[in-house]
């Protein structure tokens, strides 16, 4: 499970990366590091206009605690497509987003010696993370979708990657029917990622 990512681009270069009209920065946005609940960047269509809109990280959940009590929990991977928690958001294409990265980060080792390795895409310095929103009383909320790990994150995380998309799958992502749009969710290829 992806929870920590880092955006270290500036807003300018988000701008021009996904082809959005320059805003001002956001000091409300905690670079680089993200973690879950924090407000991170997403890029979606709205009204026929791409736009940048900072998302809290995880959809709102009330479970029960061990003491009956209810837990306010953040769900921020995507894992079960079927589920019913996340197909309404999957089916209509106004619901899917892109989150916007720089690395994410996955734990090597044991418990108590593990080790932060970073993933990034050489060639794309600004890469998307195949992701739904949905709004809450409190803002927009994002996750992102997750799925089997490529042959360079499987040694370090053998249950699952983020899933990534390449530039030219970020249409189909955004447009495309739901079937089109699963079919997205593949493990990127490693040759094209680099790992530290």
């Amino acid at each position: 499970m992806c929870n920590r990512y880092r955006m270290t681009a500036n807003q300018a270069e988000l701008a021009a990366r996904y082809g959005i009209a320059a805003f001002p920065p956001d000091l409300t946005i905690p670079p680089p590091e993200l973690f879950p609940k924090r407000a991170a960047w997403t890029i979606r269509e709205q009204d026929g206009v791409r736009t940048a809109e900072a998302m809290a990280w995880g959809f709102p959940i009330t479970i029960r605690g061990k003491s009956g009590k209810p837990i306010e929990k953040a769900v921020t991977n995507v894992r079960n497509y079927a589920s019913p928690f996340w197909r309404s958001a999957l089916k209509n294409p106004e619901r899917r987003c892109l989150v916007a990265f720089t690395e994410f980060c996955e734990w090597e080792g044991e418990t108590g010696s593990k080790l932060e390795r970073w993933f990034y895409v050489p060639s794309q310095p600004i890469t998307s993370f195949a992701g739904v929103w949905r709004p809450t009383e409190n803002g927009p909320v994002m996750a992102f979708l997750t799925t089997e790990p490529n042959p360079l994150v499987a040694p370090i995380h053998p249950k699952a990657m983020p899933v990534l998309l390449a530039i030219d799958d970020e249409l189909t992502w955004l447009f495309g029917s739901l079937d089109q749009a699963l079919a997205l969710a593949a493990p990127f290829p490693s040759q094209l990622m680099t790992v530290r």
